[in-house]
């Protein structure tokens, strides 16, 4: 009898691939008197080898015939223990390698699960993965579509705005003028005001002294009336009172009365013409006064008309001017607001593209990991089924044997 020889495995794994190798070897060899026979099995990464080897001899004539008489003896055939042992270690580690290709099975059979589960996402990401691509890109498109849109209403609002605040600006500037050249003529016509205020002052000063010469003056002419009836009187009376001698001519007839008369009628003569006179300078002066204060006071109440036309004016283009203020300050606080409302829109739309980016880069790193995840899967599983097809192999091998 010789010996027996038990089986070896061998588990190498190396940069990703896996390798399985397993052979088993029996050998027996038998001896006689008339040679040896030899049977060994061998059996090698899924391949089995059979070989008989016996010894020839070279016909190089004819020799002598030697019997060994040792080999002329019963053989003993009895049962070795040590073979039974042997079996019952190979039956055992059988089992054990039942168990683990069972247990391979079960592993192999969850990784083919788990690797139609990733084939499955990885085609559901494909299809959502792309369509949300571009999505994502009508999206954008869209949405920079609008804010250049917004942007262009804006600009065109701007633009025919401009237009508009000059022409505010020239009409305020318009108004500023007309509203200094009124306050000119104003202050022109107070000045106005102010002499023919003086003027009719003077005129008024002027009638007062008038008015006192003439009650002056006919004070006066009363006193002269008195004096000249007195001068009468005493004329009249002087005769009666004292003795004349006159010499006269008989021959002339002399009438006092007559002469009195006449005087008396030329001093009233006298004083009713510079009466007349002065009543009628008096009076003409008066007129002149009178013409003056009415052309005066009609200048003064055109004026004063003016002035009021003129505070109407002024107050309607104040109000006219407050308006314009405001509508420009409306325009700038409608051209800010516009503007703010852009920047913050342009500054939403720039952070939510960046979001998207984000979001788009985290999910092709997702994408990635699970591309990296499904080559690992793959490649366990392309050792796994090396590893079932050399365990089948030796199973057949075993088998067969």
């Amino acid at each position: 009898c010789g010996p027996w020889s038990c089986s070896s495995r061998s588990l190498q794994n190396a940069n990703g691939c896996k390798r399985i190798s397993s052979g088993r070897s029996l050998a027996q060899g038998v001896c006689g008197g008339w040679g040896c026979r030899g049977i060994r099995a061998n059996s090698e990464g899924g391949s089995h080898g059979l070989g008989f080897h016996s010894r020839s001899c070279k016909h190089e004539g004819i020799r002598a015939v030697h019997v060994n008489e040792s080999l002329l003896q019963p053989l003993d055939v009895k049962i070795d223990p040590e073979i039974q042992h042997i079996r019952k270690q190979e039956r055992e580690q059988m089992k054990s390698l039942n168990n683990q290709f069972a247990s391979l099975i079960d592993k192999v059979q969850h990784l083919e699960q788990q690797n139609r589960v990733m084939a499955t996402k990885w085609d559901l990401l494909q299809k959502q993965v792309l369509p949300s691509q571009k999505n994502i890109k009508q999206v954008f498109d869209d949405f920079i579509c609008d804010l250049q849109r917004r942007l262009d209403s804006l600009l065109h609002e701007k633009g025919q705005m401009e237009p508009e605040l000059n022409d505010m600006e020239k009409l305020v500037e318009e108004f500023r003028c007309k509203y200094e050249q009124e306050m000119n003529r104003r202050t022109a016509a107070e000045n106005e005001f102010v002499l023919l205020k003086k003027d009719a002052d003077c005129v008024y000063l002027a009638k007062a002294e008038l008015e006192e010469k003439v009650e002056t003056l006919k004070q006066d002419i009363e006193f002269l009336k008195c004096v000249s009836a007195q001068e009468v009187d005493e004329l009249e009376r002087s005769p009666r009172g004292t003795s004349v001698v006159v010499k006269m001519d008989n021959s002339r007839d002399l009438h006092m009365e007559n002469v009195l008369r006449s005087v008396e009628c030329w001093y009233e003569g006298i004083a009713q013409k510079s009466k007349a006179e002065l009543d009628a300078l008096y009076r003409t002066r008066f007129q002149e006064l009178e013409e003056a204060k009415g052309r005066h006071c009609n200048a003064l109440k055109s004026h004063q008309q003016q002035m009021e036309e003129l505070s109407f004016v002024i107050q309607k283009r104040q109000c006219d001017l407050e308006n314009v203020k405001k509508q420009v300050s409306s325009l700038q606080t409608s051209i800010c607001d516009v503007e703010q409302r852009g920047d913050c829109a342009l500054k939403d739309a720039r952070e939510k593209h960046v979001e998207l980016q984000n979001a788009l880069q985290k999910a092709k790193d997702e994408l990635a990991c699970m591309l990296r995840d499904y080559q690992e899967l793959l490649n366990v599983k392309l050792a796994l089924d090396i590893e079932i097809a050399t365990y089948k192999t030796l199973l057949e091998g075993e088998e067969s044997r």
